[in-house]
């Protein structure tokens, strides 16, 4: 008796973790809306996106991401202030159906960069303070690279194909989380790679790989998204 009560206890202890057990070798897929808009003439705008993560194609939900910003674009600086709020649900690899949500407030710094006449680089640097259930508040920063290279024009826009590259690094800003638990100062990694498709001057759709390396597992996910540039007069 004592050694069964034993082993329903462990099986206890250990279904839970298995549930949650990433299974690197299957494709996931993210479904993402991305768009920037001037509000008037003036310096301000709004920015944002919507993402709809899953750990494959569609009935495993890993992430809903909705995050929006203000933005200030000082003339002539070159580059492109925001201040945002993000509310992030995460759910669990597997048959478990559990979610954790997350308030995310960030600031970021958003500059382009022209090289060759045909490689469009824009530098994102970002800051994030993360209110996550059940743990101590986070904060956390970003580097992203984004490379995109017109095949048959020099800008980006209608009709123009083109590929877009990426890398990401996620540093962690501390590595106690509360009662006891640590993480790493390395987050997560993500490099992509895809095709993109101007259908207006403003609107672009993409379609790519991303594999993303965090500190537990490694794994590979396909991206669908549009991009979306409008004003408000």
């Amino acid at each position: 008796m004592r050694n069964l009560l034993l082993l329903l206890l462990c099986a206890g202890l250990v279904s839970p973790l298995a549930a949650q057990t990433v299974e690197e070798d299957k494709l996931g897929a993210w479904y993402m809306y991305f768009y920037n808009a001037k509000l008037g003439d003036g310096p301000f705008g709004i920015q944002g996106d919507y993402q709809f993560r899953f750990w494959n194609f569609g009935n495993d939900l890993e992430q809903v991401l909705i995050r929006n910003g203000l933005t200030y674009t000082p003339e002539g600086a070159g580059i492109t202030f925001t201040l945002g709020y993000a509310s992030i649900t995460t759910g669990t690899p597997g048959a478990r159906t559990n979610t954790v949500h997350e308030n995310r407030i960030y600031q970021e710094a958003l500059f382009p960069q022209k090289l060759g006449g045909r490689f469009l680089l824009t530098h994102r640097l970002r800051s994030e303070q993360r209110w996550l259930e059940g743990q101590d508040l986070r904060t956390r920063y970003r580097y992203n690279l984004f490379v995109n290279v017109p095949l048959n024009a020099t800008d980006l826009g209608k009709g123009v194909v083109y590929l877009a590259l990426y890398n990401e690094i996620f540093i962690n800003g501390q590595t106690d989380i509360g009662d006891g638990r640590e993480v790493e100062y390395f987050d997560r990694n993500r490099t992509y790679l895809g095709v993109g498709f101007g259908l207006r001057d403003n609107l672009r759709i993409q379609l790519g790989a991303m594999n993303q390396t965090t500190a537990n597992w490694s794994k590979w996910q396909a991206q669908f998204s549009a991009h979306h540039a409008f004003s408000f007069r």
